[in-house]
């Protein structure tokens, strides 16, 4: 019973990890498309 909580524990953790690093690259990729797409005027 012990191991099954740690499995799903270390599981749940991959898992946010994950979605936290995907956050993280969408963040940058946007960051980079704006400094791309910069542009002059109003």
């Amino acid at each position: 019973m012990f191991i099954l909580i740690i499995m799903l524990v270390n599981y749940l953790l991959l898992i946010i990890c994950v979605l936290v690093g995907v956050a993280f690259v969408t963040l940058l990729e946007r960051k980079i498309l704006g400094y791309i797409q910069i542009r002059k005027g109003p």
